[in-house]
Order: structure tokens, then sequence, then C-alpha cells
């Protein structure tokens, strides 16, 4: 949710950012405590409100360790009606762990997907039931200071930076800028890619960071349509590299849809957009309008898009009927890093798991990799 400045939400922003502050202060100097696992422990998060792409970036982090690593990942699972510790699975439902922990299970069926409420019982069940696991990814964890990662990337969407935006409610911010020194790096997500060196430079010495923070730009870079419903009949595995007739039903429950409908109009000329809020659960009435829309497409080919997210939680619906059921795809999204740093990225993150037997905070004096 992106929040529309009021100035008459400005003095309570001060407000907030004042409690905000004393509460960081109190785990800064060690009066409230933060638990420290012997175990590398890698934090995925921003200090914005809105999407910026932290799931897409997580399953990134979890795709290049699962390779030589057993991985866990562990989120509060957002909207879900639990509130204690769940294992993702192909039985679970949504409302059990929340659509993105489900959204990495199908991508990484090899990889512990799971939510609690409590991160730190959540640590401790994971360590406690699965003690192979050799690191845990926190997805959506910075300001949950109860434990102190060994590794922290904080996200800033190119669209609304951090360090341009204000406090909550009269800006974005769950907390306050300086905070970004808690990050061993910060990706600047979603961001164009033709962005020029001069730009680049220009956010770099805006954001001022520290000597010990590494900074990079990545993109989202869509893929192909993949059919939401995997017994869908054959012949339903479209190429869209040509499809010059078709036209669409943009279904979106996303912070910020308007990066991929602008990536759709680039291919197709008649799109109805139907927006939703983020994490939105779909309901019967949904259904209905879905089928009104697609039934007042002009275009000779007709097809449903949605995100791979939203897709997640339409599945579970089991009375789509034809044609809709057919038509309906998902676009799945992957991250890609500019000026070549991916590389970079990559031995950042394996080098770190690699040399921390244990999960302590890597201070400015003590980076050695």
């Amino acid at each position: 949710m992106i929040h529309i400045k009021n100035i008459l939400f400005y003095p309570v922003s001060l407000l907030y950012g004042l409690i905000t502050g004393i509460r960081n202060f109190l785990y800064d100097a060690g009066i409230l405590p933060s638990v420290e696992f012997p175990f590398p422990v890698i934090c995925v998060g921003n200090i914005t409100v809105g999407g910026t792409g932290k799931t897409p970036h997580t399953e990134y982090i979890a795709g290049l360790l699962r390779e030589n690593f057993k991985v866990a990942t562990l989120s509060r699972g957002y909207k879900r009606k639990t509130r204690d510790f769940r294992i993702a699975s192909s039985s679970a439902l949504i409302n059990e762990i929340g659509d993105e922990p489900m959204q990495i299970f199908r991508n990484f069926p090899d990889v512990l997907v799971t939510v609690d409420r409590n991160r730190v019982q959540g640590v401790s069940r994971i360590l406690q039931e699965y003690p192979g696991t050799e690191v845990i990814i926190l997805d959506d964890g910075f300001q949950h200071r109860r434990i102190t990662p060994g590794f922290s990337i904080l996200l800033s969407d190119f669209d609304r930076l951090f360090f341009r935006d204000h406090m909550l409610p009269y800006g974005n911010l769950r907390e306050s800028k300086g905070n970004m020194r808690r990050a061993d790096i910060i990706l600047i997500t979603k961001s164009p890619e033709n962005i020029s060196p001069i730009q680049r430079r220009l956010i770099v010495k805006e954001i001022n960071k520290s000597p010990y923070q590494n900074l990079y730009f990545t993109t989202f870079r869509y893929k192909p349509p993949v059919p939401v419903f995997e017994n869908c009949p054959e012949g339903t595995q479209n190429d869209f590299s040509e499809c010059t007739g078709c036209g669409i039903v943009l279904i979106t429950g996303i912070a910020n849809p308007q990066p991929l409908k602008e990536y759709l109009q680039k291919s197709y000329s008649e799109i109805i957009h139907l927006p939703f809020s983020d994490h939105h659960s779909f309901n019967e009435k949904d259904l209905l309008s879905f089928s009104s829309a697609y039934n007042s497409l002009m275009s000779a080919n007709r097809y449903l898009f949605t995100t791979e997210k939203d897709a997640v939680r339409l599945r579970e619906f089991t009375n789509i009927a034809e044609p809709i059921r057919s038509a309906f795809f998902f676009i799945p999204i992957g991250i890609h890093f500019l000026n070549e740093d991916k590389d970079v990225f990559d031995n950042l993150i394996i080098n770190y798991v690699r040399k921390n037997q244990r999960n302590n905070r890597v201070s400015e004096g003590k980076r050695d990799y």
C-alpha cells in the first residue's frame, strides 16, 4: 500500500518516528534483548510499506544457496489465519501459511518453507526439528529486532527510494532512514534496465552508505506466461510471442501492479485491468467479475493473466470452469542484477554462509568477505 501525503499526518509521523526510534535505541543499547543464533541467518527486508520485491529476492537467494546448502525460509505468513509454527507442504492451505510462503514452496519444494509470528520460536523450531539445516532466510524480518541476523539485505523500490521518504503516516517509512546502517547490502529494486551511470552515482551519493555496505541495482524480468491450473487440457501451453490479436484481463492483488501492466501493454492492445488490494482474498463475486471482463473482450483470442502470488490463491478455487480455466495464466518474474553485479552479490552470500558457522553479527571491523 502506498500512502498519499497529507500534511495533517506530519505531526503524527513525528510521534511515530519518536516511538520507533526509542524502540531501536533500546535494542541497540542491549536493554531489549535480541537473540543471536549459532547459525547463518540472512534477513531480507525493507523499511517501507508496500512491495519492494522481498519474496522474489528471497527466492533468488534460496535458489542460489540450495545448490550447496540445506536451506530454510521463515516468515510470519502475512494474512494467514493461524499464528503458530507451520511448515509449507502440498496439502497446506493458503489461510494456514500465507500466499508468499506457498509460492516459495511451489518453486522450491526441496527448501524447508516455514512460518511463525514469533521468529525466535520459529528459528528454534527449525533447528530442533530439522537439525541438518545449514542456513535460514528471514523473509521480511528487518524490523524484527528480537533476532540479530548474521547478514541483512535491505530493499528499496527505485520509484519509492526510502531516503527520499518520510515516516508513517505522512510517508511510507516504518522506521527512520538511519536504520539502513543495520544492512550489509542495499538493493535498489525494480530499477529501469537503461539506468544511466549518472543516475546510479546520484543515488549512491544520496544514500551515503557506510564503507562496509554494498549497494546493487536489480530489476524484474518477466517470463513467459504459465497456466494457473496444472491440469488444463493439452494445447493450452500457448506461445504468446506473436499474439497480435490477443486481448487479456489482467488480475492483480499486489502492492504496485503498474510495472506489470506497462510491460503487458507493449504486447497487448486490449487490456482490462481488475486491480485488488495486496494479498486480496478472492471470493465468488470476484470470479464473476473475471468472467464478465473476459466475455467483454473484443479480441478473437482472449486470456486472463495474473501474478504468481495471486495464482497461488486462485488455485484453491476448484469451481472455475471452461473456457476461463484454460485461459488463465500467470506471469513469473525473475531477478536480474544490473552492471554485471550478479557474481559479486552471489559470492558475498555464499561466502557468508560458508565462513560463518555461528551467527555472529559482522561488524564494520570484522568484515572479511
